[in-house]
């Protein structure tokens, strides 16, 4: 399945931001890079997210391409989480981002104006 633009954008910048806005469907494609992962250990990995809005954001992620949930027919239900090849295409972003922010964890940017 391939994934269609919600509508047009003016930027390039503005789809990105689009599909990965918010501060929570980021972080989950973070724990989805290192591989599949279950709703229940999203959920630990991220204590500050509700319930509700992990399911909104792995649907909103599922619904842009981006992820796709495999559910097992078993007793109790098991629901699996990975990166779709579109998904997979953001790694090097995501791993940017990271990059970033240990830097500026450390400290190691001077924060004067130039």
């Amino acid at each position: 399945m391939e994934a269609q633009p919600k509508h047009s954008y003016n930027i390039p910048a503005e789809a990105t931001l689009d599909v990965l806005g918010g501060k929570w469907k980021t972080l989950i494609l973070c724990h989805l890079a290192y591989g599949p992962k279950r709703t229940s250990e999203l959920k630990k990995a991220m204590p500050g997210i509700t319930q509700k809005m992990l399911t909104q954001q792995l649907r909103e992620l599922e619904d842009d391409g981006i992820i796709f949930r495999t559910v097992y027919n078993q007793v109790p239900p098991k629901v699996v989480y990975e990166m779709t090849e579109i998904g997979e295409s953001l790694k090097a972003i995501l791993d940017q981002l990271c990059e970033w922010g240990e830097k500026f964890i450390q400290g190691q940017f001077n924060r004067s104006k130039s």
